[in-house]
């Protein structure tokens, strides 16, 4: 693999910029038997919390136009079990390991930072603050600014120093940049934008809602030109703050879109259910995307719609003119 992809998240170096998305890559397991999982920039794990968690009941996933309705209700073997079994195997695969944290309280954050504050193999932890919060009635974390600080600042208090902490926002909000400055201001070293759509889908056949729960969360590519939205707005606020883009990224051309807008990083989620091998073809494709545009490094091209028009980049070759042929 060329240095041309290799990005940064902090102080997390990276030998490329693709990585799994919460919740769609199982445990690394699942996704092992199509691909050398160190082939992946990161993996990162479905949301760890403190218990163990059977999930809503079903139906929790149905199809959309271009998109996926899940309403899974984060299940999980809970953080002693993550720590026993999963994250030793994954740790094997040599991989790079970002622990997704996902609790109902700020101080079951911290509690669960605190857990993996001496546990080796830990490359980053990403903050789903796309819970609900019992302190404050059920309101999700994500949809208020000091709220989803609270929680970054009590992970960042609790993780050991020089791991990154990512803050993961959700986009149904009124303004994501305000709740991403907060979450920086609170410590965060950087975003992961988005998380999924508020959604829901009414089956014709029952009459009745495709999800037991009413609502779900969209994603998939009908949410990437909200996700791209989100990641050109947060860049522009925060120029120097690394941000992992996700929603419906497919292809490399999805992943460059993302990354023009301002993103370090993607990862890929809901491509993986009908593609195991997604991760490493769109890493491919963007490699190739990246030298028909004649850009030497991936830096290079971070923010780059941002720029006015005209502006070349110093790590752009110029097209070589056309020798005559007699």
């Amino acid at each position: 693999m060329s240095d041309r992809v290799r990005t940064t998240l902090g102080a997390l170096e990276l030998p490329n910029p693709v990585l799994t998305a919460s919740g769609c890559g199982g445990t690394g397991r699942e996704l092992a038997q199509f691909f050398d999982l160190s082939r992946l920039g990161a993996f990162v794990t479905t949301s760890v919390m403190a218990q163990a968690r059977a999930g809503r009941p079903t139906p929790r996933v149905t199809e959309t136009p271009s998109g996926l309705l899940t309403a899974m209700g984060l299940p999980g073997p809970g953080i002693e079990t993550f720590l026993e079994r999963d994250l030793p195997w994954l740790i094997e695969q040599d991989v790079r390991v970002i622990v997704s944290l996902a609790g109902n309280s700020v101080e079951e954050y911290g509690d669960l930072a605190l857990r993996l504050r001496h546990v080796p193999g830990v490359a980053g932890i990403e903050v789903n603050v796309a819970c609900p919060n019992v302190e404050d009635r059920g309101r999700m974390f994500a949809r208020h600014p000091s709220a989803a600080a609270a929680v970054v600042r009590a992970v960042r208090a609790h993780a050991r120093p020089g791991v990154p902490v990512l803050a993961k926002l959700a986009p149904d909000v009124t303004d994501i940049v305000t709740i991403a400055l907060a979450c920086v201001d609170a410590g965060a070293d950087g975003l992961t934008l988005i998380n999924t759509l508020e959604g829901m889908a009414i089956d014709p056949g029952t009459l009745r809602p495709g999800l037991t729960g009413v609502s779900g969360g969209l994603s998939g590519p009908a949410i990437r030109p909200v996700a791209v939205h989100c990641v050109y707005q947060v860049h522009a606020a925060l120029p120097s703050t690394p941000i992992v883009g996700v929603g419906g990224v497919a292809s490399g051309l999805d992943a460059l879109e993302f990354i023009l807008a301002g993103a370090s990083a993607v990862a890929v989620g809901t491509a993986l259910f009908h593609d195991p091998n997604a991760g490493p073809r769109v890493l491919r494709e963007l490699e190739e995307a990246l030298a028909a545009r004649r850009i030497a490094r991936l830096a290079d091209a971070v923010g780059l719609a941002h720029k006015p028009a005209g502006y070349v980049p110093p790590q752009v070759r110029p097209q070589e003119p056309e020798k005559e042929t007699l």
